[in-house]
């Protein structure tokens, strides 16, 4: 199929409207219709490169030791920590706390 040559043909720019020669009209990235002089190539962070993940696990790692200590609060503790439906519990229970105490080492 042959197409016209334009040598006369005007086109309107699809960013400033204003009608220029077809012959100095390009194609932009994103399909634009625009002269020449009003061209904008695509900025490259609009096409990032490929990023490694990074690395999740340590080789041959190896759980802290950990020691228990049990921490007595106190007796006759407050009833308000357990119910039974809508009412408070009658059996006041002693509070007992767990902690799980390890090292840290600063280098």
């Amino acid at each position: 199929m042959t197409r016209a040559k334009g040598k006369y043909a005007q086109a309107i720019s699809d960013r400033s409207g204003v009608a220029f020669p077809y012959k100095q009209m390009v194609k932009e990235w994103n399909g634009s219709f625009v002269h020449r002089s009003e061209f904008e190539s695509k900025h490259p962070q609009l096409q990032p490169g490929p990023v490694k993940a990074d690395a999740q696990a340590l080789e041959n790692a190896r759980p802290q030791e950990q020691s228990v200590l049990f921490a007595k609060i106190g007796q006759n503790a407050d009833a308000i920590f357990s119910s039974s439906g809508m009412q408070p519990a009658t059996q006041i229970n002693d509070l007992n706390m767990n902690f799980i105490i390890g090292t840290v080492t600063v280098s």
